[in-house]
């Protein structure tokens, strides 16, 4: 069983070496580590053997060449050992790994020469117990380079060379056949020698794979570790938050003062809050399971089960929902509903959420207010008419000329009645608008004639004021699709706002540019501009400035409504920007009909 596992375990580890990314000059140190730190054995080895041979075969006439080979064990062991040193001083090992595997390897075949020179010069020369233990000698230094340099075979190829090719070469050329037979078995011995080593080296280089790949995968542990904890505490964090949330949310719901649901995507309900309570009369364990569906007056069910399903089509939320509801009591009361899907992260929707309010008595009194304004408009129109044209007839003079005195009362009568009917018609139109009542008359116009034609309608108006109205260049001969008499209605506003608020001798300049395919009508005035806190609400009803021109001059502070409904309903624009210079422009964009170089 522990061979089994072993051979698994060796397995992923295999397959982890492959999957991991290693750099080979990370191996490549290693081995290098790996050879440096057999070297101070290897010496050790050789000075001990050397010192033994040259013992052994120092007698005789061979005394001064032994005691020469000797001095060049010692220069040799000497060499690689200052090799050894400045390597471990070095503090560019890593980088440098290339370049000390040279300087080993000179070593080595350096070391493997002067064993070969041994077996080249004093082999012949011995007698025959001498020549055994040569032999034994130079067969020890062979196999004992093998683990010394098992970290790299080519430096082992080179060290054994140095051994083998000297005693392979005395050996054949001895004159002994026992001899010359050995020489082909010295080959072959070092054949498989650096097989093994070959071998050894490729454990080696798998081992260093292994290790930097486990090394790597372990930083990358710790990493994700780390990621983890962050992830783990970001996601503790958010708990914390949606807890927090959903508690806030809640006591939202409960303590809202508008009616809360939340429906399944069936349309049953789930929950509800007490302000539903109190609009439907229904107790939560009535409601609860409830389809909503039963809560819609059954003439608008069919309504509601249109609107359902849009929401699930387009999964956008849906505001100023109206619906006809029923209480418990049988009162049918009108809600107006904020209806939010919940869909998750796959796109399916698991909830939805209505909030809605009633409504009822808001429209009875919006219906009530304009048919009181409608009533009290008309009711006030009739004799207003009548007492402006009378007094129309006496400031002509058709009645005669009356006194000076009687003439400027006459007068600011006049004034203040046409003021009144001005006030009426405004209010009227847009009842009209806000009703839907007010019908538009569209056919092509040119507007080029238009726009003269509002010119020509309110220089009166301007001379009133003293300004002069003038267009800015030749109009473009565009023509759109518009309601004649709401157009000039339009310009008629524009123009006599400008005319008011103009310095007396000054011009309000009208403008016509086309864009794209609209085309945009501008007034421009030299007046003291509009204040920024009144910017936002120009456009609403009743809407004046804060100032004491503008109680001066007077208005209904509809113009500008009146202007911004009518010119929506031609499927228009309207806007305001500030005059370089001094003063305002108000324009309003058109769709043209056809682009200005097809009328020219």
């Amino acid at each position: 069983m522990n061979h089994f596992a072993a051979s698994a375990s060796a397995l992923r580890v295999a397959r982890t070496d492959d999957r991991v990314d290693v750099n080979p000059r990370e191996v490549l140190a290693d081995r290098v580590e790996q050879l440096y730190a057999q070297l101070p054995l290897g010496i050790a080895g050789t000075v001990l053997v050397g010192v033994i041979a040259a013992t052994e075969l120092s007698g005789g006439r061979y005394a001064e060449i032994v005691a020469g080979w000797g001095a060049f064990v010692f220069f040799v062991s000497a060499a690689r050992l200052a090799l050894y040193l400045k390597y471990r001083r070095s503090a560019n090992r890593a980088t440098e790994a290339e370049q000390w595997l040279r300087w080993l390897g000179i070593g080595a075949l350096a070391n493997g020469a002067l064993w070969g020179f041994a077996a080249a010069v004093f082999f012949p020369s011995q007698a025959d117990e001498h020549q055994v233990f040569l032999a034994l000698l130079l067969t020890g230094a062979m196999s004992g380079g093998i683990p010394m340099y098992a970290a790299s075979w080519p430096m082992y190829a080179t060290y054994a060379g140095g051994i083998a090719a000297p005693f392979t070469y005395v050996l054949a050329n001895f004159g002994n056949p026992l001899f010359s037979e050995i020489a082909l078995l010295v080959p072959a011995f070092y054949a498989v020698s650096v097989a093994i080593a070959w071998r050894l080296n490729q454990v080696f280089s798998s081992g260093y794979r292994l290790r930097h790949a486990y090394q790597r995968l372990a930083a990358e542990n710790a990493e994700l570790n780390r990621r983890l904890q962050r992830q783990l505490a970001e996601l503790d964090d958010a708990r914390a938050q949606v807890e927090a949330s959903g508690r806030k949310l809640a006591l939202f719901a409960q303590r809202s003062p508008i009616a809360v649901l939340e429906l399944d995507p069936h349309g049953r309900i789930r929950e509800i809050n007490p302000a539903a309570e109190l609009l439907f009369g229904y107790a939560p364990a009535d409601l609860v399971g409830a389809e909503m569906k039963a809560l819609v007056v059954p003439e608008h069910r069919t309504e509601f089960d249109v609107q359902w399903r849009q929401l699930f089509e387009t999964r956008e939320p849906m505001s100023r929902q109206r619906l006809h509801n029923l209480r418990r009591d049988g009162i049918g009361i009108v809600c107006e509903w904020t209806v939010t899907p919940l869909v998750n992260p796959a796109g399916d929707t698991v909830a939805v959420i209505a909030q809605g309010r009633d409504i009822t008595q808001e429209l009875e009194a919006e219906q009530m207010k304009k048919e009181f304004t409608s009533t009290l408009s008309h009711e006030l129109r009739t004799p207003l008419t009548s007492i402006l044209g009378a007094l129309q007839l006496v400031n002509s003079g058709v009645m005669g000329h009356p006194g000076k005195d009687i003439q400027e009362l006459t007068t600011v009568a006049e004034r203040n009645a046409q003021r009144l009917l001005d006030l009426i018609n405004d209010i009227l139109d847009i009842e009209k608008i806000e009703s839907g009542k007010l019908t538009l008359v569209r056919e092509p116009l040119a507007l080029d004639e238009v726009l003269r034609e509002a010119l020509v309608l309110n220089r009166a108006f301007g001379d009133r004021y003293g300004v002069r109205f003038a267009l800015r260049g030749d109009p473009p001969r565009v023509e759109v699709n518009a309601d004649r008499k709401r157009l000039l209605q339009v310009m008629t506003n524009l123009l006599s706002n400008a005319a008011k608020f103009s310095p007396e001798g000054g011009t309000v300049e009208v403008s016509a540019d086309c864009v794209g395919g609209r085309v945009r009508i501008g007034v421009h005035d030299r007046g003291p501009g509009v204040p920024e806190s009144f910017r936002s609400r120009m456009f609403s009803r009743f809407a004046q400035a804060e100032s004491a021109l503008t109680r001066q001059k007077g208005g209904t502070g509809l113009g500008l409504a009146i202007c911004k409904r009518l010119v929506e309903m031609m499927d228009g624009s309207i806007g305001f920007a500030e005059r370089e210079g001094g003063g305002s422009t108000f324009y309003f964009d058109l769709p043209a009909l056809r682009p200005p170089a097809v009328l020219s």
